[in-house]
């Protein structure tokens, strides 16, 4: 499980982008791979999955 903090969240389009804290990289998170609802700032676990456009943020939780 990883850890990270939401860069940016656009409710209505349904995506954002989540940093890791240990490697300061960025993941795609979609609006499908949320288990609780998420906003800019928060900070989250998460696990990694390959998408088709890259590598995404998926079972994104609240922590």
């Amino acid at each position: 499980m990883n850890k990270g903090t939401v860069k940016f969240y656009n409710d209505t389009k349904g995506y954002g982008f989540i940093k890791d804290d240990e490697s300061g990289n960025e993941y795609f998170v979609h609006v499908t791979g949320l288990v609780d609802k998420i906003r800019d700032n928060d900070n989250v676990t998460y696990d990694l999955e390959e998408g088709r456009k890259g590598t995404n943020a998926v079972n994104v939780k609240r922590a």
